[in-house]
């Protein structure tokens, strides 16, 4: 178009529609990464891509716009849920004793595991998207494990041979599926070895 003066102009967007465009592609993400947290729970990691959009309320080509492969789905949501896990610990740390803290994250923890099924299995497919990611949940999570351990009662032989690293290990190995066994079993191991580092509160 060209103006009185003789030079070109050009029509500008509307002001603010670029900044509602990455608002809306913001929530589309969030809605996707809830979405794909919930159906990972009750349908595994391999469930249909059209079952999480249904859920997000977007379309697959959003899906797919945002997260091209599965893997760049599951990555995205263990990195939320780390996330997650990290807040949980500074909440209930501020709010709770030393003790009670531990456990309602372990439980916390425990859940996050427990839940992604088929998780394992796509971190040993030996997909390259994957690597270093038990690694990376590892690194992230073991100060927040190292604080609360540092606060509990642990008794003197945890204290001195256990370390954050172990306990997270331990946990996520516990809350593999047994073959027979509901998540009750797995939660009442995880229990159980909780009991046996901390101080009897008897």
């Amino acid at each position: 178009m060209s103006s009185r003066s003789g030079r070109t102009t050009t029509a500008s967007a509307p002001v603010g529609a670029g900044r509602r465009q990455r608002l809306d592609a913001q929530r589309n993400v969030l809605a996707i990464l809830e979405a794909a947290k919930t159906t990972f729970t009750t349908c595994g990691v391999d469930v249909p891509a059209k079952t999480i959009t249904d859920m997000a309320g977007v379309g697959v080509g959003t899906l797919y716009r945002h997260f091209p492969r599965r893997s760049d789905l599951i990555l995205a949501v263990v990195e939320h849920e780390i996330g997650d896990c990290i807040e949980a610990a500074h909440e209930l740390t501020a709010r709770m004793e030393p003790r009670e803290a531990l456990t309602a994250w372990v439980s916390r923890f425990a859940e996050f595991v427990r839940t992604k099924h088929g998780l394992a299995n796509a971190l040993h497919s030996g997909d390259p998207a994957y690597e270093g990611l038990a690694r990376t949940l590892l690194d992230r999570l073991e100060p927040v494990m190292d604080s609360l351990l540092e606060r509990a009662p642990l008794n003197d032989r945890s204290r001195e041979t256990v370390s954050a690293r172990d306990v997270l290990t331990t946990i996520a190995l516990i809350c593999q599926p047994v073959p027979g066994e509901t998540s009750s079993f797995s939660e009442r191991m995880t229990k159980i070895f909780l009991d046996g580092l901390l101080v009897s509160s008897f």
